[in-house]
């Protein structure tokens, strides 16, 4: 029995939208095994269902017939998760990278000639940033667009094979045109990355002269969607190609842009396109709740050796296993809201500041999600033992297919040295202005101020939310924790790039011998982060009941993130050895408390029936 107030609590802001989104994708059958080509024919043909049933429309302007709900197109993406991640992948290259970037990046004249057949899924296509030789390193990607006002076309050529396109999604089988990103160029002079239409296939399917596309094959995962390698031999597309939001060239190759600056119209242009980072982490919270809900369907029925009385035990009764799916499962809650508050907060960005911060949230959240992701799924495929490495269990494919999150939409540990840059006051909108040097000054001169600011605004909250108890339990208690570990790492990382911008030490190094600090620094926001967007969801939990299992569940999540790295609080000085021990009994204890409404929670998040038919879900005979 699904507790329906954990429900319409886990549904949120979008509650509706998440629930016509989940009957959408119970009305699609799991694939069954098939080779590539099936594959992936199946999965565009139900993405074609995916457009008759109206989910690409969310996100997209109501003058081509959306509903302009910016947050509303990521739930709908996240929900997506439930069921095949191939499917999922395959909508968020067409309508969230493809179509997002025509949207975001062009003007009306491109939004009227491509946006309504990019909804109604008419004109497949693909999202061509990533290079053979620079992934994370966009802004020196190596495809130049060079203008030639004799023609008024723009030249798009691939200079060599380090280069070329690669992993593009839709491109070895379907796209029929791409936006590229490449090094525009005009009249000799370099403007930086800019985006550009650019035709693939005709009609029929053809690929187009000068263009070269390469299938990638078979992957460990999501084999039905096409990735492929795409090469350009002096391509010639017109000017209106360019997608003209941040930059445009006039007819005689005169470039203007209403963004001062190569840095800053970069960050300008890519902040633009976080939604989709944003609905990455939101998926791979999708895939692992139903990996949870997968293990612990088959930890309630599955009975392993007897008690003295010579009955067989029930696994989930086992503190071990309890501790290997409880607190996945109390962090899975924990991301869920900090999801949903970061998806509140693109939908309502209005300013520049909040822009940044919801790039910087959502960096660190993708990443976050992400790694949660991968262990979690490996934990419920381990769980299940021997029948969780079945494919009719579905684990093994989740595995498969929810792997490459951690690396697409950005590296993970480039996203979390992004969060912790962003953490400095002003960083992002002077980093385009600075050589390495007066960055390391930079960091000196404004992070230290920054983060006693944060400091004192953070001791407010821990008021508010638990007094100034000790109890391990006291909320005051927990949030206290996590924040001077996050303002500590913060203070003494401000202190070592100090130190090594005073003296003769070279810049790069300065910042690469620090990596470990600013990684951790950037773990130690995120988790505090998290924390108070369970704390808020508590606190706005209409019923008392469930708010004292939710509150539980949220004690779960604080006191394992402690004691994951309750080495880091003995060393300084926060946890005696005693006080180390004493987390541990409260998670076991928790364990225990937790066990009898396992199935409750897990429930509530209503994932398909028809996407957890696996024999491990059945009762025992």
């Amino acid at each position: 029995m699904v507790n329906d107030v954990l429900r319409d609590l886990l549904d949120g802001r979008w509650a509706d939208l998440r629930r016509t989104s989940r009957e959408l994708v119970g009305t699609l059958e799991p694939p069954p095994v098939l080779d590539l080509e099936a594959q992936r024919a199946l999965v565009f043909e139900q993405l074609g269902l995916l457009a008759k049933g109206g989910h690409p429309l969310t996100g997209f302007p109501a003058e081509y017939g959306g509903a302009d709900d910016v947050g509303g197109s990521v739930v709908a993406f996240e929900v997506l998760g439930f069921g095949d991640l191939s499917l999922m992948i395959k909508a968020g290259v067409q309508w969230g990278l493809f179509g997002g970037a025509v949207q975001a990046l062009g003007t009306k004249v491109h939004h009227d000639e491509y946006l309504p057949a990019i909804m109604n899924l008419d004109l497949p296509g693909c999202f061509a940033m990533t290079e053979t030789g620079h992934g994370s390193d966009v802004q020196h990607l190596r495809t130049t667009a060079t203008y030639d006002p004799t023609t008024e076309e723009f030249v798009v050529h691939t200079p060599d094979a380090m280069a070329r396109k690669d992993y593009i999604g839709n491109a070895a089988r379907d796209g029929r045109v791409a936006v590229v990103f490449a090094q525009l160029v005009t009249g000799g002079e370099e403007h930086g990355v800019h985006a550009l239409v650019v035709p693939l296939r005709d009609g029929d399917g053809q690929v187009l002269p000068g263009v070269s596309i390469e299938d990638c094959g078979h992957k460990a995962g999501l084999n039905g969607v096409d990735n492929g390698r795409i090469t350009f031999d002096h391509v010639r597309v017109p000017r209106v190609a360019l997608l003209d939001r941040y930059g445009s060239v006039a007819a005689d190759g005169t470039y203007s842009s209403p963004v001062e600056g190569d840095a800053r119209r970069f960050f300008t242009m890519l902040g633009t396109l976080v939604r989709g980072r944003i609905s990455v982490a939101g998926g791979a919270g999708s895939a692992t709740k139903k990996a949870l809900a997968l293990a612990v369907r088959y930890g309630e029925t599955r009975r392993q050796f007897t008690r003295p009385d010579g009955s067989e035990v029930v696994v989930l009764d086992y503190l071990a296993h309890q501790r290997r799916l409880l607190p996945a499962l109390a962090t899975s809650y924990a991301l869920h809201f900090a999801q949903e508050e970061l998806v509140s907060a693109l939908h309502d960005v209005t300013d520049d500041r909040a822009r940044r911060e919801v790039e910087s949230r959502a960096a660190g959240l993708k990443a976050v999600s992400t790694w949660h992701a991968t262990a979690t799924i490996q934990t419920c495929r381990e769980a299940c033992g021997g029948a969780g490495y079945l494919a009719e269990n579905l684990l093994p494919q989740l595995k498969a297919d929810t792997d490459v999150f951690t690396t697409f939409e950005g590296d993970n540990t480039v996203l979390l040295q992004l969060v912790a840059k962003g953490l400095l006051t002003s960083y992002r909108d002077h980093v385009g202005d600075l050589d390495q040097l007066g960055m390391v000054r930079f960091v000196a001169d404004q992070f230290v101020g920054a983060v006693i600011e944060r400091t004192a605004a953070r001791s407010i909250i821990a008021r508010l939310v638990g007094g100034s108890g000790d109890g391990l339990l006291e909320r005051g208690w927990q949030v206290r924790q996590f924040e001077f570990r996050e303002t500590h790492v913060l203070e003494g990382l401000a202190r070592r790039l100090r130190r090594a911008g005073t003296g003769e030490q070279d810049p790069f190094e300065t910042f690469n011998n620090a990596q470990d600090h600013v990684l951790h620094a950037a773990r130690a926001h995120i988790d505090r982060v998290v924390l108070e967007a369970f704390v808020a969801a508590v606190d706005r939990c209409p019923d008392p009941e469930t708010a004292t299992l939710l509150d539980q569940v949220c004690d779960l999540y604080a006191l394992s993130v402690i004691e994951a790295d309750r080495a880091w609080f003995l060393e300084h000085g926060r946890l005696t050895p005693d006080r180390s021990k004493d987390v541990s009994r409260a998670v076991n204890e928790l364990c225990g408390q937790l066990r009898p409404h396992a199935r409750e929670l897990v429930d509530a998040f209503d994932v398909p029936e028809s996407w957890l038919a696996a024999p491990i879900t059945r009762p025992a005979s």
